[in-house]
């Protein structure tokens, strides 16, 4: 026998439906009451003391549309905000070479010119992306490519998932002077984070890999941060890939870091080089057997 309708309704209304309900006019609705809903007060939401919960909720919101959304796996696409696609880079040479002799024009080309070489990481992170989203496409479960929301690399890495029509996800932090969401995210899956640290969290927790491209500061905070997690085995090894040698080797000497006892000489094995899209695919797919059933998974990573 079926059961009635009535023994299956909820017992308590929901908060939305209270929070609904408690927007009616009242006698002691105004600046100076506390009469307001502790969860649609966002005076109270917003107090020093109420960080542990604001921490929380950042938390949890992205876990449960990722959840909802059936995104298990990532490849997070680190680099900077500042490296351009090459018909933009290649506009603003041509803008320094018209201006007028002088040594100003002299460092606005020379600046330029170092922009339109380094133009080639967006086109590769572009190119990287979309290898990723169409090829694993025909996995049972999928890899998403993940960014940091903003343009130059992270705008290449969206872009390129987009233009084969898959889905990625854009991580954003509010910054005072920085950027909107760059336009290739997908929109259920674009986030907007207050503090670094949940940020950074939500890079590593679903990802398979990382894949940094040459960026400043923020850039290399979170590339030191995972290796840092990696090395002391807070988290599982996975493979991180430096797109540029010779960018990355230049900024920073793992050598000496190794000569003088700064790190272990198997901790330069925690990453490796790549050059091109298609170096860094080949890579992962020998690593995790993609395409390759009778792979060694592990491949020394």
């Amino acid at each position: 026998m079926n059961k009635p309708r009535e023994l299956l309704e909820r017992n308590f209304p929901t908060a939305g439906q209270d929070a609904r309900l408690a927007c009616k006019p009242s006698l002691y609705g105004g600046p100076d009451s506390s009469y307001e809903l502790a969860f649609t007060d966002d005076e109270f939401l917003l107090h020093p003391d109420l960080r542990p919960v604001r921490m929380q909720l950042e938390l949890l919101k992205p876990e449960m549309v990722q959840r909802e959304e059936g995104i298990q796996s990532t490849i997070v696409v680190f680099g900077s905000a500042r490296i351009q696609p090459a018909e933009v880079s290649r506009a603003r040479l041509d803008e320094a070479q018209a201006m007028p002799s002088g040594p100003g024009r002299d460092l606005a080309v020379r600046r330029a010119e170092k922009q339109v070489e380094m133009s080639r990481f967006y086109e590769e992170a572009r190119a990287f992306a979309a290898l990723v989203t169409e090829h694993s496409a025909k996995l049972d479960s999928p890899i998403y490519v993940v960014t940091g929301g903003g343009p130059g690399v992270m705008e290449a890495g969206n872009r390129g998932a987009h233009e084969v029509g898959g889905k990625s996800i854009g991580l954003n932090i509010v910054l005072p002077h920085e950027q909107e969401p760059n336009p290739y995210i997908t929109p259920r899956l674009c986030f907007q984070f207050h503090y670094f640290a949940l940020r950074k969290m939500h890079f590593l927790m679903r990802s398979v890999a990382l894949v940094c491209f040459p960026g400043g500061f923020g850039t290399l905070d979170e590339l030191f941060e995972t290796l840092t997690l990696i090395q002391t085995g807070k988290c599982r090894k996975r493979p991180v890939l430096l797109f540029g040698r010779e960018f990355w080797t230049k900024l920073i000497n793992f050598d000496h870091l190794v000569d003088t006892g700064m790190i272990s000489p198997e901790d330069v094995n925690l990453f490796h080089y790549v050059e091109t899209a298609d170096e860094a695919w080949t890579m992962l797919q020998r690593v995790y057997g993609l395409g390759q059933p009778d792979a060694d998974h592990a491949c020394g990573w």
